[in-house]
């Protein structure tokens, strides 16, 4: 694929945002990663409610758990990670091909161990209206990739 994207869910908890953002893979050619444990089961007829028929065709790769998803990286590999806690707006970064794009759960985020440890790689996507705590996280990774292949070119 041509931006060789990767997007990291790490310990989803909603089967219907994996399956947006398995659907969201497809369209751009992404490498979706699913970091256990998971607050669903991969059948769940909810996900590929989400992900509708195109499911079958995502790249989908599975980890036990985070340390065995780390351990898989190239030595090299881009890492971004995404948080509501982070300084950083994602703007000011520039992509890569081939990036692991990462993101917590619905409902916790990325946990503080994660976001000390990649510090110098933690952004956010910019919100301007303090009401709200933070974007569904289907809609965050939408973001965030079509901004890495605009930034990556077409």
């Amino acid at each position: 694929m041509p931006h060789g994207l990767n997007v990291v869910l790490v310990e989803p908890k909603i089967p219907v945002n994996t399956g947006s953002i398995g659907r969201l893979c497809l369209a751009t050619g992404s490498t979706l990663h699913l970091v256990a444990p998971l607050g669903f089961e991969i059948s769940d007829r909810q996900l590929k409610r989400a992900g509708l028929d195109y499911w079958q065709y995502v790249d989908v790769v599975m980890h036990e758990n985070r340390a065995q998803f780390f351990e898989s990286l190239p030595q090299d590999a881009h890492r971004v990670f995404f948080s509501t806690k982070a300084q950083r707006i994602f703007f000011e970064h520039r992509f890569e091909k081939g990036a692991y794009l990462i993101f917590g759960s619905e409902t916790e985020g990325l946990d503080e161990t994660l976001r000390n440890a990649h510090a110098p790689d933690v952004y956010r996507i910019p919100q301007y209206d303090e009401r709200v705590r933070s974007l569904n996280l289907a809609c965050a990774a939408s973001i965030v990739v079509y901004e890495a292949i605009r930034q990556l070119g077409p």
